[in-house]
């Protein structure tokens, strides 16, 4: 991390929590999507939902930041 100097740094921890913020977001509205009712496991079918429903927005993100110039 010293090659990247301060500025170079906080621009990193500043994206790498803007990422972590986009998954948390991904996970609640996934989460109030798939899952009906908390319990001590997952179903499969609530696995699947979840992990489909996260899979599809990484997509999304990847379609339109593929799509930005730059």
């Amino acid at each position: 991390m010293a090659e990247l100097g301060e500025t170079g740094e906080a621009e990193l921890q500043c994206l790498v929590e803007a990422e972590q913020q986009k998954a948390h977001h991904f996970i609640e509205l996934c989460w109030d999507k798939c899952v009906e009712k908390p319990g001590n496991r997952l179903d499969s079918r609530t696995e699947n939902c979840l992990s489909s429903c996260v899979d599809r927005f990484i997509d999304t993100t990847l379609a339109i930041t593929s799509g930005l110039p730059g």
